[in-house]
């Protein structure tokens, strides 16, 4: 069927992170998806570091993974390394992460996306869009072509109107070695759309052959590395790579510093703002001056390759200049470079401009996910797609919108964030940003989600089963453990050599297991909590879950009734068409901010930020409360 001839229910535009999962996600919810992207051999390019997940990352992933996104599993068909963060602190700290084979990533994403039914691909660039009134029909290309669509995502990246900057040299492009995308943005902003610019940066790649890695610090996986999928599809590694560390100090500094008059970021060629949490070296060096040094992760970017990613080293300097300070670090005297570090600018639209579903406010059926609403990350950018895909899915087959609350998920509170109280610098999750971290923890996000995505007709049977028996086999152990009693003489063995008071007579087992200082492993002599685990087929995941429970329990009733709380708020609801212009007991910020944001209801509007509790105690009693 021609290209000129069809109207697909969904197009997107962007095969990145958040383009690729949109695509997966809308083909499979029954969508007749068109992905149009400037370079097939790209999909889902790690335009970045050589990994996925870390801290509130690893969640966003487990959740996507939940939800039947991709992520998961390509992540764990191409890692090279795994590792479980925080784990010396509690569960809702414990963050999943992943180094990645970069062009086996691309390949396995790709290889996925063409064994999904209902997506097509089409390589060129959209240079503009079609609308009808207030409704987006369609795309048009530098080849000349209009496409039709009853519903258009954009996942554009870093590649409207991106400039790429290094020391002195400027040059347009969305990532090094390709072009930039002209059209969208002058298109958008002629509808009243409100856009802005931003920047990122990334650092040099360099031959690993050239290092020396006797003087730095090995930094191997995990000994028992897990996976991110909670599908049966992967498996965990059974080898990995090693990362290494190094550190710059007091000369890397001067050298960098004596730079500063030719970096892009010092001399006003560079006015965007950047990412706060990732910041170029240059920016540290500034900024934390008292500090004698900065950590270097040394990152392989693959199993064959001998490209290294140099983590922690991010920059825009002058070549000359990277050559010279990189040198100073321990290891990489004799380094070899394969790419220079570099800055990139680009477009963006405040996210504001959006609704809970990632549907524009000015323009019907159009979609925005990814850093074109401000946030930076592959994880932020997949859950963003998938959500905007499923979302596409349900406009077109006219269903209600698929949202997912703060208390239900990290891209509750990611979506949230970004649409109640914008950015003005590239967002980026953390745990701290979510208020119900403990409900929202990386090891029940197949629980929380693929019930939900299962009524949407986006997770398998097949998932549904799996969360339902694991949901089965945890109860079960709890209930086991709350009815066997187990002998003083058993327990106080395993209680003395942890150092642990004793008992003086019989005890349920719950009540010992419930011990910080304990875990299951230390349970194994007991022969009747073994026999019942192996007749049960209980795995490690089950473990994890009821170690969970009866250890913070009391923690996670706590936030469920908070976020009971949260939900009685979010169940007033706010007509779209209220005039906040004729509250006039609302203070003169509450009453612009609410007219800009459109809040759907109570909770959300007590969330933007100069909307004050007197304020909402006035908008309760309009709303009869």
């Amino acid at each position: 069927m021609s290209l000129f001839s069809t109207t697909y229910d969904v197009i997107v535009v962007g095969g990145g992170h958040a383009g690729s999962e949109a695509a997966a996600a809308s083909a499979n919810m029954g969508a007749k998806t068109l992905l149009i992207t400037m370079s097939l051999q790209n999909i889902a390019q790690m335009s970045c570091n050589p990994a996925m997940g870390g801290i509130a990352k690893g969640q966003i992933v487990r959740e996507i993974d939940a939800l039947g996104g991709y992520s998961g599993i390509v992540t764990d068909k191409t890692a090279i390394q795994f590792k479980m963060l925080n784990k010396s602190k509690g569960p809702a700290m414990w963050s999943p992460r992943a180094q990645s084979d970069r062009m086996r990533f691309a390949e396995e994403w790709r290889t996925m996306l063409e064994q999904t039914d209902n997506l097509d691909f089409y390589q060129d660039s959209v240079n503009g869009l079609i609308f009808n009134g207030d409704k987006i029909i369609g795309v048009k290309t530098v080849l000349g072509l209009e496409i039709r669509s009853k519903t258009v995502i954009l996942t554009a990246g870093t590649f409207l109107n991106g400039l790429i900057h290094i020391g002195e040299k400027t040059f347009g492009g969305g990532r090094a070695g390709e072009s930039a995308s002209t059209g969208i943005t002058e298109d958008l902003v002629a509808k009243g759309f409100e856009s802005g610019r931003m920047k990122t940066g990334t650092p040099p790649r360099v031959d690993g052959r050239s290092l020396d890695y006797s003087k730095m610090t090995e930094q191997p996986g995990d000994e028992f590395p897990e996976k991110f999928s909670y599908s049966n599809v992967t498996r965990s590694l059974q080898k990995q790579r090693s990362c290494y560390l190094t550190y710059t100090n007091p000369e890397v500094h001067d050298l960098l510093r004596d730079g500063f008059d030719r970096s892009p970021m010092f001399n006003g060629r560079i006015q965007s703002t950047g990412p706060r949490y990732c910041p170029s070296i240059e920016d540290k060096i500034d900024r934390f001056a008292s500090k004698e040094r900065h950590q270097i992760f040394v990152e392989p970017e693959g199993w064959d390759t001998v490209e290294i990613y140099v983590n922690g080293f991010s920059t825009s300097l002058p070549e000359d200049v990277q050559d010279k300070a990189i040198r100073s670090i321990a290891g990489f005297e004799n380094v070899k470079f394969f790419r220079y570090g570099y800055a990139i600018e680009y477009d963006y639209f405040p996210p504001t401009q959006l609704t809970h579903t990632l549907e524009t406010k000015l323009v019907q059926n159009l979609f925005f996910a990814g850093q074109i609403n401000g946030t930076t990350g592959y994880e932020e950018a997949a859950s963003q797609g998938l959500m905007a895909g499923v979302n596409a899915a349900l406009r077109v087959q006219q269903k209600e919108p698929f949202i997912l609350k703060r208390n239900e998920a990290y891209i509750g509170v990611l979506i949230d964030d970004l649409i109640t109280k914008g950015t003005e610098e590239p967002y980026r999750m953390f745990t701290s940003r979510a208020e119900y971290r403990t409900l929202l923890r990386q090891d029940n996000a197949d629980i929380r989600l693929t019930p939900k995505s299962y009524q949407i007709g986006l997770a398998s049977k097949e998932r549904m089963d799996r969360v339902l028996e694991k949901e089965q086999k945890t109860e079960k152990l709890i209930r086991f453990l709350h009815a066997f009693s187990v002998k003083k003489e058993v327990v106080n063995p395993i209680l003395k050599s942890k150092g642990l008071a004793l008992v003086n007579q019989s005890m349920k087992l719950f009540k010992i297991a419930a011990r910080p200082q304990l875990s299951f492993s230390d349970f194994s002599q007991i022969k009747e909590l073994d026999a019942f685990i192996v007749e049960n087929n209980i795995d490690q995941e089950i473990k994890e879950q009821v170690e969970i429970y009866l250890k913070y329990s009391g923690y996670i009733e706590k936030e469920k009734n908070n976020a009971d709380k949260l939900n009685r708020l979010e169940n007033v609801t706010i007509p779209s068409s209220f005039d906040y212009t004729k509250v006039k007991s609302l203070s003169f910020e509450a009453r612009e901010k609410l007219t800009k944001i459109k809040p759907t209801s109570i909770s959300q509007a007590s969330r933007i930020s100069g909307v004050s509790p007197s304020d909402i105690s006035v908008l309760l009693v309009y709303m009869g409360r």
